[in-house]
């Protein structure tokens, strides 16, 4: 199964990232940025979720029911004529949801480290939620997700499966980032002195977070 970052550098991914870029006003580049370090983020916060009977249970209803796959059907739609309010509220609501009282921390660590302010990265979550909820949606019913460990197994696939501690270690960082400033100067030097491979998550975001 492709990850969720090779996603990003398909033909789908670059769609997904001009249309936010364009529907938040934000720099393509900065975009491409956030959303790199970010899906992988979120995609950890819903595996953390998804550990409990009730939040596999409650991920697997909302991927059946709102979150099908459909909203990838019509992107040029979604994008045309500026991102519909409803599309953000639920946008909104997903980032509630998934990263709770980590969702200001999460951020602000982004938003240092792609160069904007953390709402700019807060507007640019919102229209990506959706679309990420809609990637998983799909790729739950081709593979025919119907328990805890099928949709566990679901995400730990799109992040990679094999992903080294250091980039598990990371996520959970940035997941547990409380904005002080002390920990983002620690993700940072993790990833800057951290897995140097070009393999995976690692290679990609030191690069990002490196020159």
């Amino acid at each position: 199964m492709a990850g969720i970052l090779d996603l990003l550098n398909s033909d789908l991914g670059k769609s997904i990232i001009s249309g936010v870029s364009g529907s938040t006003g934000t720099d393509q580049d900065k975009t491409s940025s956030v959303l790199t370090m970010a899906l992988p983020v979120l995609m950890k916060a819903m595996e953390r979720n998804a550990s409990t009977p009730e939040g596999a249970a409650g991920l697997m209803g909302a991927l059946s029911s709102k979150h099908d796959g459909s909203i990838l059907d019509n992107l040029s739609g979604l994008f045309g004529g500026g991102v519909d309010d409803n599309v953000k509220n639920d946008g909104a609501k997903i980032l509630s949801h998934v990263l709770g009282s980590k969702q200001q921390g999460v951020e602000q660590v982004i938003g240092q480290k792609s160069g904007l302010d953390a709402g700019s990265v807060a507007n640019i979550l919102k229209v990506a939620a959706p679309i990420l909820m809609g990637v998983l949606g799909k790729q739950a019913s081709q593979n025919n997700v119907s328990s805890q460990s099928d949709i566990s197994g679901l995400l730990g696939g799109l992040l990679g499966g094999s992903s080294t501690q250091n980039e598990q270690s990371f996520l959970e960082k940035i997941l547990d980032a409380d904005g002080d400033g002390s920990v983002i100067d620690d993700v940072a030097g993790m990833v800057l002195g951290g897995s140097k491979s070009k393999g995976g998550l690692g290679g990609l975001l030191g690069g990002l977070f490196g020159k």
